[in-house]
């Protein structure tokens, strides 16, 4: 329903707010003109009440004009809506039409596509949105190309409700055929024009993959071989945007056309033995964890873990459990025997302790994202012979081996590694210490190092165990924190949570049991006396 400003204005207000408006406007007009008479007998308002009033209903006022003025413009809008939303549709369909003419008046050499004089054929298309079109075609074509029209030229009839054909008994007059209710008018009169091509891979080389795959779609409804052969070629041989292979294989599998060349397409985007993924995604990464320049091992390693995962939650491009396991053992291995060797003073390749703990580091990440990682924490945190060597290494090449003991504090303190508690605990025995000392090198040598992620990490995995445990473990970090400074970490939000845990809920719950018992001897006494 649509409201005028001066419908709305009328009937907001009764007619003695009216009078009472215009008497007030009066009265601060001319200060010393009377009052208009009260209803009741009660004194007048002053000219200071009436300039206090004054606010609120000028105030009144202007919501009343607001609100016309949105009531307005709201319609304003809605109408330039709908207006627009007419232009485009309309602008559209122009568009269409535009293309279709163009279709049916394009002549070329040889072609006798729409040619009025030599057809015999008048074939009407008509789509679900209201456009219709009629074109001359000839039978000889038509039935020589397609299964549909073969069929229907030769006996007429109905077929699938979809299309009626009316042959005249004049041999003067053409046959007449009408289909209705097509998709896509123009993708079917481009079908048709295939069926007049003498190349029609040359042809179809002009179209994109959205306009080959409506062709072919047509093309196998009216069973027009020759044009689905064609389509199937293009797609096999043209390059695929990201967002067509989910409509190729979609409609490749709805049209069910594997015997007539489909699978060659779909080879594209699938394999035939899916185990055979296994193999390939590990060969991937044992070349990533074995090549030898390391910025190209940097990009691969975050272009590999990125694919794996978006491939995490398909079963079929899954990694086995047992196979990331042998790479990591491999890695650990290899990790073990250059730090026991630079702990006894062979330095010769220390750099492979660096390399090896990268490699860990990534593939502890993958089998987090996998969560199957548990393992791996019960043999890192059984590593007790390199944590005891652990500071005969220089500090520059053993560091990296600390950022694999934070990744395990960060999947602890987020809840991506759920072990015992006699895990938790091995793990920060084993590895605790170490992990202090090198610190400051990891957070002044490790580019990107998120620092807090690390430090609330470690103080959530600490937060995990018994109280008990918690406070041997906090009232050590207590001390060295305080003559370390920046080169410990700051766990002050644990030590607070294990703080208020042990002394203030434990002051509370030894509160009240006191005070029932001095009651209790108070009450005993007063009987006494």
């Amino acid at each position: 329903m649509e409201f005028t400003n001066q419908d709305y204005a009328t009937s907001s207000f009764p007619s003695s707010f009216s009078k009472f408006n215009s008497a007030l406007t009066a009265g601060l007009l001319n200060p010393m003109s009377p009052p208009p008479p009260p209803p009741q007998s009660r004194s007048s308002p002053t000219l200071f009440e009436m300039m206090a009033n004054e606010p609120e209903i000028a105030s009144k006022s202007i919501n009343v004009n607001n609100n016309n003025n949105n009531n307005n413009n709201m319609l304003s809008h809605n109408h330039h809506n709908h207006n627009h939303q007419s232009y485009v549709d309309n602008n559209r369909e122009a568009l269409i039409l535009q293309r279709i003419n163009y279709l049916l008046t394009r002549k070329s050499p040889g072609n006798s596509f729409n040619d009025s004089v030599t057809s015999d054929v008048k074939l009407t298309l008509s789509s679900k949105d209201g456009i219709s079109v009629s074109m001359s075609v000839h039978k000889q074509i038509l039935v020589a190309h397609s299964r549909f029209f073969a069929l229907k030229l030769s006996h007429g009839g109905k077929a699938n409700g979809a299309a009626t054909t009316t042959t005249t008994t004049s041999s003067l007059l053409p046959c007449i055929v009408e289909i209705s209710d097509c998709d896509d008018v123009e993708v079917y009169i481009q079908t048709l024009r295939l069926m007049y091509s003498k190349d029609l891979r040359c042809r179809l080389m002009r179209e994109d993959v959205t306009k080959v795959l409506g062709i072919l779609k047509v093309s196998a409804a009216i069973g027009f071989d020759a044009g689905v052969l064609s389509c199937l070629e293009y797609l096999e041989a043209a390059p695929w945007a990201e967002d067509e292979e989910e409509k190729i294989s979609s409609l490749l599998s709805e049209l069910r056309l594997e015997g007539v060349g489909a699978g060659e397409v779909l080879k594209r985007v699938s394999v035939e033995v899916p185990e055979e993924n296994q193999e390939i995604i590990l060969k991937l990464l044992n070349v990533v964890l074995q090549g030898k320049d390391e910025k190209a091992r940097r990009e691969m390693k975050g272009l590999v873990l990125k694919m794996l995962r978006e491939n995490t939650s398909s079963s079929h491009n899954d990694l086995r459990k047992e196979s990331l396991y042998s790479s990591c053992n491999d890695c650990l291995q290899l990790l073990r025997d250059q730090f026991l060797q630079a702990a006894a003073g062979n330095l010769k390749d220390v750099a492979q302790i660096a390399r090896q703990a990268d490699n860990l580091h990534w593939m502890l990440d993958i089998l987090i994202d996998r969560q199957i990682a548990e393992d791996f924490l019960k043999s890192w945190a059984s590593q007790t012979e390199l944590a005891e060597v652990h500071s005969k290494v220089p500090a520059v090449h053993r560091y990296e081996i600390s950022r694999v003991t934070a990744r395990l504090f960060v999947g602890i303190g987020k809840g991506q590694l759920l072990a015992s508690k006699d895990v938790r605990c091995l793990l920060l025995k084993t590895w605790l210490v170490p992990f202090y000392d090198d610190f400051g090198w990891m957070r002044r040598a490790t580019r990107g190092l998120d620092r807090h992620l690390i430090e609330d990490g470690l103080s959530n995995t600490i937060l995990t165990l018994p109280l008990a445990w918690q406070q041997d473990i906090l009232l050590g970090w207590f001390n060295r924190f305080l003559n370390s400074g920046e080169d410990c970490p700051n766990i002050q939000r644990g030590f607070e949570a294990w703080w208020r845990r042990a002394f203030w809920k434990r002051n509370g719950e030894q509160e009240q049991p006191s005070q029932v018992r001095i009651t209790t001897v108070d009450n005993n006494s007063m009987l006494k006396n």
